[in-house]
């Protein structure tokens, strides 16, 4: 399960996402510019739910314990080139 709760509504906004799993759960302060939802959503969801799209990518591809604690969502195309382009079939 993955639960966010938005923590700030400036720039950028701010969210603290809980991961929990049957082995356990994760804290995670996440960060996302008002430009990079844009850019990844069009505006078409609520912030909310394209971190926890952005969660749901990122748990295909490493454990929960693997995911930094405090990040910003610009960095996932760092490690996973192909996150932009695969990111609206999480949405």
């Amino acid at each position: 399960m993955i639960r966010v709760h938005q923590t700030w509504n400036g720039e950028p906004m701010e969210f603290n996402v809980t991961v929990k799993e049957a082995n356990g759960q994760t804290q995670h302060h996440v960060t996302i510019t008002q430009s990079t939802y844009r850019a990844l959503t069009g505006a078409r969801v609520r912030p909310e739910q394209c971190v926890e799209a952005a969660f749901k990518f990122l748990l295909e591809h490493e454990p929960k314990e693997s995911i930094l604690s405090r990040f910003d969502i610009s960095v996932i195309s760092t490690y996973f080139p192909r996150f932009e382009r695969e990111f609206p079939k999480y949405l």
